[in-house]
């Protein structure tokens, strides 16, 4: 993989990295307690992982390796950065009394989505007591042209835009802060009730003595933690909220607010745990923001982040890029020889179980119940891996037997207490079906990767052409590491070669520049989006 530092200068858009916390403000020194919990409210257990990061400047890609099995990647490009966690300052550009919705302009190209049920509660009490239903009809909480404070809480998903909330939250390391809420609630991953009262007790006792009258969550990531700790992100997150409040007050509506993390930093703060053991990046510059966000928020972590300088992608370490090409196929083998089959639609994600080449060594039940149990396993890794969510169908191949239903049930819900999604798994159906669904807040892997295809009108997916540069740019890396060449040539389609020469042209020369090799391109009409090849010449 390019090395940003190395290959290319940084983008503006990377130089100007969002920091955590808007310009001028630092927090205090953390004080960092001995912490035992496994992840935070985000991030469930995860036990020998590693977490390899690859930069370049045109994308960020985050994996999670468990006892050298990729899990979860995550991949966040400069051009359409995720915006789930961003504030807005919204304005009402249609109210739907039929909907009980409105949608409201944030700047983007589709409005966004607005429920009544996501109005905060400080709307519902301007309302007269008397004029109080239990759920107020959008039209009395919001009216067209009104200037409201937003967050995205999903990203805009295929033809739907984005989700939005009028119930701000703000996350730190180790809280939650919820501005029009006054209560206090405990993450239900700190399971010791000693603990829960403990925490309880100082963040009531910490909300009155500053009396700013706002709610907070207490993270996983802060059982364990000091009084001192919690104390300063108390005051931390007043400041913040108070910064972000001025901004708003000011800001014109369909104006960006408040911006989340980046990938990098946010893996750090939402995923890493006391039990990673190594947190690998391949570019210096990002090195270096990582190195200064956990000296200032996760010291503990600093002696596990080290500097990638391998000749040798980092992905290919670890046989990601092969994981990623099969995350995005709709067949999964298993080792038993039987399969799974993923089939991803707008609607639902159906997964289909076939025991395929699996023969078993004793009865029919037997072989199904193996092959159940297996597949248990593999579906909850590709559900992180593939980033499925909504409603899920599974069809488990058929079980007469009820403990063996109840076994691989068991064992599905087991392999989905390591994903950091919610999920919710209903009893085998009559029709031997398991039907659950997943918490999804941004696109799936395929969606990222991938575009609708205009050869089956959408109703399967190649990867998209700026996918096949990225691609292209890994490949001749190799090729030029690999053989002494004077000239390479690229063989691809229309679109890949059109994209090169014009929005990646500057991607172009400063690969050429680190490889000190002209690069040439050529057109081959027969080629599908997908296919290109590098000639040594």
């Amino acid at each position: 993989m390019i090395e940003s530092d190395r290959a290319m200068m940084p983008t503006q858009e990377e130089d100007q990295m969002f920091l955590p916390y808007p310009d001028g403000m630092r927090p205090p020194p953390r004080v960092v307690g001995r912490r035992t919990g496994q992840g935070n409210d985000d991030a469930s257990e995860m036990g020998g992982c590693e977490i390899l990061m690859n930069v370049t400047p045109q994308e960020t890609r985050c994996a999670i390796v468990e006892n050298g099995v990729l899990t979860e990647v995550s991949i966040e490009r400069m051009r359409r950065r995720g915006r789930v966690g961003n504030i807005y300052k919204g304005r009402v550009s249609r109210v739907l009394p039929g909907m009980e919705a409105a949608f409201v302009d944030i700047g983007l190209e589709r409005a966004a989505f607005l429920h009544a049920s996501d109005v905060a509660s400080v709307t519902r009490e301007e309302l007269p007591n008397a004029d109080r239903p239990k759920v107020e009809p959008i039209n009395r909480l919001l009216h067209e042209g009104q200037e409201i404070l937003v967050q995205v809480i999903k990203d805009p998903l295929g033809t739907k835009g984005a989700r939005l909330t009028t119930h701000i939250t703000v996350p730190s390391r180790y809280l939650v802060l919820m501005p029009d809420a006054g209560n206090i609630g405990i993450s239900t991953r700190i399971e010791d009730d000693g603990e829960r009262q403990r925490l309880k007790g100082l963040m009531e006792r910490l909300s009155a003595e500053i009396g700013n009258g706002h709610g907070y969550i207490v993270r996983t990531a802060a059982e364990a933690a000091s009084d001192e700790a919690l104390h300063e992100d108390v005051l931390f997150l007043q400041k913040l909220w108070a910064s972000i409040s001025d901004i708003a007050r000011t800001a014109a509506a369909g104006s960006e607010v408040y911006a989340d993390l980046p990938l990098a930093l946010r893996t750090l703060r939402d995923i890493v745990g006391a039990d990673i053991e190594r947190i690998r990046v391949d570019s210096r510059e990002t090195v270096q923001k990582v190195v200064e966000f956990a000296e200032r928020y996760l010291p503990e972590l600093l002696s596990r982040i080290e500097h990638y300088p391998g000749e040798r992608p980092i992905f290919d370490l670890y046989n990601v890029e092969d994981e990623i090409q099969k995350a995005l196929e709709r067949k999964v083998e298993l080792k038993s020889g039987g399969y799974v089959i993923f089939d991803q639609t707008e609607a639902m994600t159906t997964i289909d179980v076939n025991t395929g080449g699996f023969v078993g060594h004793r009865n029919l039940e037997e072989t199904i119940f193996k092959t159940n149990l297996e597949a248990a396993q593999a579906i909850a890794r590709q559900l992180r891996l593939r980033n499925l969510g909504g409603i899920i169908i599974i069809d488990f191949i058929d079980m007469t037997d009820e403990e063996h239903k109840r076994q691989v049930l068991r064992a599905l819900e087991k392999a989905l207490e390591r994903d950091h999604a919610k999920s919710q798994i209903c009893e085998v159906s009559p029709l031997g079906l398991v039907e659950m669904t997943r918490k999804r807040t941004r696109e799936s892997l395929e969606h990222v990767l991938c575009e609708p295809c205009p050869t089956c009108a959408g109703r399967g997916y190649l990867k998209s052409a700026e996918s096949v540069c990225y691609e292209m740019f890994r490949e001749i890396l190799r090729e030029a590491r690999q053989f002494d060449a004077r000239e390479l040539l690229v063989l691809a389609s229309q679109n890949v070669v059109d994209l090169l020469l014009d929005e990646e042209s500057a991607s172009v020369a400063q690969l050429e520049e680190f490889i000190g090799i002209p690069i040439r391109f050529q057109v081959e009409s027969l080629y599908t989006q997908e296919q290109f090849d590098v000639v040594l010449v």
